[in-house]
């Protein structure tokens, strides 16, 4: 596994001869793109059409459950589990600044993998599409980089499968119990947003 994983990384990783305007293009990708996932789940409990707000604070919810058990998951795994990243091997180039902690699984891949399987799963198949395709983007960017392994990206998958499933079966236990305190804890800390019209209520 190891021999595979530096093949993959030798093919991804940039070099000092990479294009300027790639580099630029998977910096953006590696330390900027990431947080769509906070923005997203801010505006879809926030706003939208009153009929929907139901449905789309419910996608929320189950995304936000999945992210906290896959980024749970991400770390213990970690910890117990610790991986050099590929600069601390001296292995390839690296154009990005990262603290020398363990490299698998990749926190922005977990992340981004949980919430694209999210929307894939429980919203719509073409935004699940999108931010699929985004979290592809963002993977290789990080590999291409030289701050993670090709494999630590596979691992980050898996864990957000795991966490998707971890939601769907905590939601279909106790989903409308936390639905109901979620909405109540909203409405008593938004009550002047919510009265003034600046959000949905």
């Amino acid at each position: 596994m190891e021999q595979l994983n530096h093949l993959l990384f030798t093919w991804i990783n940039a070099t000092p001869a990479s294009p300027k305007w790639l580099l630029s293009v998977a910096f953006i990708l590696a330390n900027d793109m990431i947080l769509i996932v906070p923005v997203t789940i801010a505006a879809l409990w926030l706003w939208g059409e009153h009929q929907k707000m139901a449905f789309q604070r419910e996608v929320v919810s189950k995304t936000v459950i999945a992210l906290l058990f896959a980024m749970a998951c991400a770390k213990t795994l970690s910890v117990v589990f610790p991986h050099p990243r590929p600069f601390m091997e001296s292995f390839g180039y690296t154009f990005l600044q990262h603290s020398a902690d363990s490299s698998f699984p990749s926190d922005h891949g977990t992340a981004i993998f949980t919430f694209a399987l999210a929307f894939l799963f429980w919203h719509r198949l073409w935004s699940g599409a999108l931010f699929l395709l985004l979290g592809l983007g963002i993977a290789w960017s990080r590999v291409y980089v030289g701050v993670h392994w090709p494999l630590d990206m596979l691992g980050a998958f898996l864990v957000a499968l795991l966490g998707c499933l971890f939601s769907q079966l905590l939601w279909n236990l106790f989903g409308t119990p936390m639905s109901l305190r979620l909405e109540k804890l909203y409405h008593a800390c938004f009550a002047i947003p919510i009265r003034k019209g600046w959000v949905r209520g």
